[in-house]
C-alpha cells in the first residue's frame, strides 16, 4: 500500500507517545498513514506480546492509520546490521511514503536510540537502484524526528489541540503498559507517565500560546517558502 506517511518505533506505543497527536490530525485529513513497529516488544516487564499486538490494533483504529506492521526483530537486540537495515528499507520501498518519521536520536531507552539510526541508514539505502534491487528505488522527500522520552532541540512544532482526545486514547489502549493491576511491575510507564507526556505536549506549544503540540527534529534546514505566509512549507 502507497502511503503519504510512514512512521518507525521500535516497540508498538513508541509512535502514539511521540505524535499520536499529529497522526490523528492528518489521518483526519485523508492522508493515508502507516505505522510500523521493529520489534514485537518481548522483553517489556509488563504483558505479553500477544497482548501488546492486540493493543496496538486498539490504538491503530483510534488513530485511524491505513496499515501496521511489525518487523519481528529482537527487542533490546536491535542494532545496525545489514539485516536489520534491509527490513527496514525494505518497508519504506512497499509503502513509497513521502514522509518518514523516527524516533529522536537521543533517547534513555537504547532500542530507541537504534531504531532512529536503522531508519537513517534505511532512508539513504532506500534511494539506491543497486541496493537490493528487487524492489523498486523510492526516494523519501522528507525525515522527521519524534520525542519519546527525553526531549532535545524542537526544530518545528505541530498543533494537536483538536486531536489530543484522539492521542490520548489511543494511549490508553496500552493498559497492559500504561496501568497498574494485579501482578503488574512497578515500571515508568505505570507511574503517571500519560500525565507526564500531557504536560511535556502542553509545554511545547506554552510559547505559541498553542494548547497542545508535539515537537520534532530535523537533520537537514526547514524549507521556507515565504516569511509571514500562512503555510511555511
Amino acid at each position: 500500500m502507497s502511503l503519504d506517511i510512514l512512521i518507525f518505533g521500535a516497540h508498538a506505543d513508541d509512535a502514539e507517545i511521540g505524535m499520536g497527536g499529529t497522526i490523528a490530525k492528518h489521518t483526519a485529513a485523508g492522508l493515508k498513514v502507516g505505522v510500523c513497529d521493529l520489534t514485537r516488544a518481548e522483553m517489556s516487564s509488563n504483558g505479553t506480546v500477544e497482548r501488546r499486538a492486540e493493543e496496538a490494533e486498539e490504538a491503530s483504529r483510534v488513530l485511524g492509520l491505513s496499515c501496521r506492521s511489525n518487523l519481528g526483530l529482537p527487542d533490546r537486540g536491535l542494532y545496525i546490521t545489514p539485516e536489520h537495515i534491509q527490513a527496514v528499507t525494505a518497508e519504506i520501498r512497499r509503502h513509497a511514503p513521502h514522509v518518514v518519521f523516527a524516533p529522536y536520536w537521543e533517547d534513555r531507552h537504547p532500542d530507541h536510540v537504534m531504531c532512529s539510526k536503522i531508519v537513517q541508514e534505511a532512508v539513504f539505502n532506500a534511494k539506491l537502484r543497486n541496493y537490493m534491487p528487487e524492489l523498486p528505488a523510492v526516494q523519501v522527500k522528507e525525515c522527521y524526528f519524534y520525542f519519546i522520552n527525553d526531549i532535545g532541540k524542537t526544530d518545528l512544532i505541530v498543533d494537536i489541540s483538536e486531536h489530543y482526545e484522539q492521542k490520548e486514547n489511543s494511549l490508553l489502549c496500552y493498559r497492559s503498559q500504561f496501568e497498574m493491576g494485579a501482578g503488574t511491575v512497578s515500571t515508568p510507564l505505570n507511574q503517571g507517565y500519560i500525565e507526564r507526556v500531557r504536560a511535556r505536549d502542553s509545554l511545547l506549544g506554552q510559547r505559541s500560546l498553542i494548547p497542545f503540540a508535539e515537537g520534532f527534529a530535523t537533520l537537514t534546514p526547514y524549507v521556507v517558502r515565504q516569511f509571514g505566509s500562512a503555510n511555511h512549507k
